[in-house]
């Protein structure tokens, strides 16, 4: 047993009322601390692969739209030409939080689950505003932001980015001209069918590394945007566009499952609202951008080139029942590009 004096006990007894006094002269400096932190916004980063395209218009409207409608309770940070690593880190990164959006072409994710690339079968759609109203089909929204859901991922838009076109560092004037080339492709099994119906051989590769394959002729030619050559200098490797049209290359917008179950209710609405609605007013922007391109590169000395027509015909036929081909043999990408296909012919 301890026993206390007198003084300790009155000493002792008074402590906790003198922790008292002193916590209560600090509360309101600790509750304006409180509400500084609660006031503080929340980050939304977006990560994207490429620079100066519908991509990434479609991001700074969309941020701007969030900022606005969020009363700046969300601040938005986008970091595109790949600032926040590969496709594939980025992808990482929305799966597990450290990014909050990622904005790429659908493709891309397939390591995540194989429908991700049904979009890219070649003939599905043969303008862009034929593939602006796919990617508004209800059914196509439904299917392709739906995927990933258990893997990390929230979709929540969806947009049609433009027609693809071939970069190479000799000219491709004619189908023959595919033959024996080595062609960077996306990673998408439907290209790469189409690149061995047309006798070239694919290489899949995120962006990042196409313009140093083209530079150090590990590759003859790269399927992709022409909206992005300009923008990440392509000119310096190959002057040469074959605008093919196809495949069209479309954006999903992945936002980061962990960061959106995280957001209150009200938030969770902005973020989806928002990237809906924005997903359809970029439609005349992204003809607008994919035009501005064009001129741009014929400015800067490069050359666009078109198949003969006949020769466009006959690529079409080649690469039709690719889409058949890659998908009978895997039931969920069989089923998936059965509903993309019966919308295609919908919104024909």
């Amino acid at each position: 047993m301890v026993l206390m004096g007198r003084g300790n006990a009155t000493r002792a007894a008074a402590a906790p009322a003198a922790a008292i006094v002193v916590a209560l002269s600090l509360s309101p400096a600790l509750m304006a601390a409180a509400r500084a932190a609660d006031d503080k916004p929340m980050v939304m980063k977006i990560a994207l692969a490429t620079l100066d395209d519908v991509l990434h218009q479609y991001a700074k409207n969309y941020a701007a739209a969030i900022e606005k409608d969020s009363g700046g309770r969300i601040k938005v940070e986008i970091y595109p030409a790949s600032q926040l690593g590969s496709i594939q880190r980025q992808a990482e990164g929305v799966q597990f939080g450290a990014i909050q959006c990622q904005i790429v072409a659908p493709e891309f994710l397939v390591g995540i689950d194989e429908r991700f690339e049904v979009l890219a079968a070649p003939g599905l759609v043969t303008s862009m505003a034929q593939g602006q109203r796919l990617a508004a089909d209800p059914e196509v929204r439904k299917l392709m932001l739906g995927l990933g859901a258990d893997k990390g991922l929230h979709g929540a838009a969806l947009m049609m980015s433009t027609p693809s076109s071939v970069i190479a560092k000799a000219p491709i004037r004619h189908l023959p001209d595919f033959k024996g080339k080595k062609i960077r492709i996306f990673a998408s099994q439907f290209e790469a069918v189409t690149m061995r119906r047309l006798g070239a051989t694919p290489k899949p590769m995120t962006l990042a590394e196409v313009l140093p394959a083209l530079l150090d002729n590990s590759i003859d030619a790269a399927v992709s945007a022409l909206t992005i050559f300009g923008p990440l200098h392509f000119a310096s490797a190959a002057k040469y566009i074959t605008e093919i049209g196809q495949p069209a290359i479309f954006g999903i917008v992945e936002i980061s499952r962990k960061w959106y179950d995280s957001l209150p209710a009200d938030l969770q609405q902005i973020v989806d609202k928002d990237a809906t609605t924005e997903s359809v007013a970029i439609n005349p922007q992204a003809i607008a951008i994919d035009d501005g391109a064009r001129k741009a590169w014929l400015a800067g000395g490069g050359e666009l080139i078109s198949l003969p027509d006949d020769e466009q015909a006959s690529l079409l036929k080649i690469v039709a029942g690719v889409g058949d081909e890659v998908s009978n043999a895997k039931p969920e990408l069989s089923a998936a590009y059965k509903v993309v296909t019966e919308a295609a012919q919908r919104v024909h």
